[in-house]
């Protein structure tokens, strides 16, 4: 559990980074933005892929197949257009704290799920990271130096924020339970098999793009830079690498070794990351609301984890040995 419980904060710490790029890059569009990301995830995939293909294209079924295009397609390129989109229109933190209720979204979605601790026992942990959403929802819109918005853009963005929110919870409990299921592939090796197949997605997009003047290629790509274009593809070439390969290669092993009540709580790491980030990139300290935030969340997360060590010390049993043997 203690393996588990660090791989999904190091995945929260990568995940984090998805909420930065489209700051950094606002004259990209969303759909622009996530055909970069994944067309460069499915070319280092690919490139993982190749040493070991003809081994993964045995073990793989047609229901793997199918699992994981779903899996691309909710968990990856729509969550992320969505998100990449809510960014643009109301900022990074109150997209990050809509998303940052995946902790209860997930948890209550996974309740009856094996090893899973009774909802009762998380109903104050639960409390507390409600809580701490609140004081972040609180300061975002109340904040002096909050940008104006207007009311059409802003229900824009937070119905793109609780689309993110939808499709990541959905994909958190279908990805794990899968994982769960079978013992054909190591958390990795999955990781590896989803990369490439939604690199093939990302890359279908850019026939869309070209095709539709939605994705904002004709026009707005005649007036960006080499040095912009060259900022695009390697910050995506970082999320590829870090976020998309790595994060969910930890977030896979996590997984494997905790159940959805504990790592739907993993994910507000995410959350916090983002935040932090944020304010580096803004150059400033949280303010007290931020802060009682934060602390709210980690607490309540820990609180959890508790909860869960204590169930497991009892006895629990949280995955079986060949499954937590194969995770990397």
């Amino acid at each position: 559990m203690q393996r588990g419980v660090a791989y999904g904060v190091m995945a929260g710490a990568l995940w984090g980074m998805v909420f930065l790029v489209p700051r950094v890059l606002p004259d990209f569009s969303p759909l622009l933005l996530s055909a970069g990301r994944y067309t460069m995830y499915g070319i280092v995939s690919l490139a993982a892929a190749l040493p070991v293909a003809r081994s993964l294209v045995k073990r793989l079924t047609r229901e793997d197949l199918s699992a994981l295009v779903k899996l691309a397609l909710a968990g990856n390129l729509l969550y992320y257009l969505l998100l990449t989109a809510a960014v643009h229109l109301i900022g990074i933190a109150p997209a990050s704290l809509i998303v940052g209720v995946l902790p209860v979204t997930v948890t209550l979605l996974g309740r009856r799920d094996h090893g899973a601790v009774p909802l009762a026992r998380l109903a104050w942990p639960l409390a507390m990271v409600m809580a701490g959403i609140a004081c972040i929802n609180v300061d975002v819109f109340t904040a002096a130096d909050s940008a104006p918005v207007g009311v059409t853009t802003k229900l824009l963005g937070l119905a793109c924020a609780v689309g993110a929110l939808a499709c990541w919870t959905w994909f958190a409990v279908e990805n794990a339970r899968y994982l769960q299921r079978q013992t054909r592939f190591s958390g990795n090796e999955w990781s590896v098999l989803w990369g490439v197949v939604t690199g093939a997605l990302g890359a279908a997009l850019w026939l869309l793009i070209a095709v539709l003047p939605v994705g904002g290629l004709p026009d707005a790509a005649n007036q960006l830079t080499a040095d912009r274009w060259h900022s695009f593809w390697m910050l995506n070439l970082g999320l590829a690498i870090g976020a998309s390969w790595l994060g969910n290669g930890l977030w896979n092993a996590a997984s494997k070794r905790l159940p959805l009540t504990l790592s739907g709580q993993m994910i507000v790491f995410e959350t916090l990351f983002a935040l932090l980030y944020a304010f580096i990139y803004d150059q400033r300290l949280p303010r007290p609301l931020e802060t009682a935030a934060i602390l709210l969340l980690v607490a309540g997360v820990c609180w959890s984890v508790r909860q869960h060590a204590d169930d497991d010390s009892s006895g629990a049993t949280l995955i079986d040995d060949k499954a937590q043997a194969s995770a990397p």
